[in-house]
């Protein structure tokens, strides 16, 4: 099992030790890691975390996702201009 409870974007940087993470279902939900597998023992506990902050405020949570994903993926590269 996953173990999320939504859907997990984790994106490669050029730092081989640098990875940062999003949920595209949990509006606000980002954070990094220095690994794949840190990635994901991250936003476990963040996911958690984040949905008692948005409880806490009464702002509104989105129904967990029975059937979660897991997209690695390169971070898109935006020249600098």
């Amino acid at each position: 099992m996953i173990g999320l409870p939504y859907s997990l974007i984790s994106e490669a940087t050029e730092e081989p030790d640098f990875f940062g993470f999003y949920s595209p279902e949990l509006e606000g939900f980002t954070g990094v890691g220095h690994s794949v597998e840190d990635s994901l023992y991250q936003a476990r506990w963040g996911m958690k975390e984040h949905v008692e902050l948005l409880a806490e405020q009464c702002l509104p949570i989105p129904p967990r996702n029975p059937v979660p994903t897991i997209l690695i993926r390169n971070a898109e590269h935006v020249p600098v201009v």
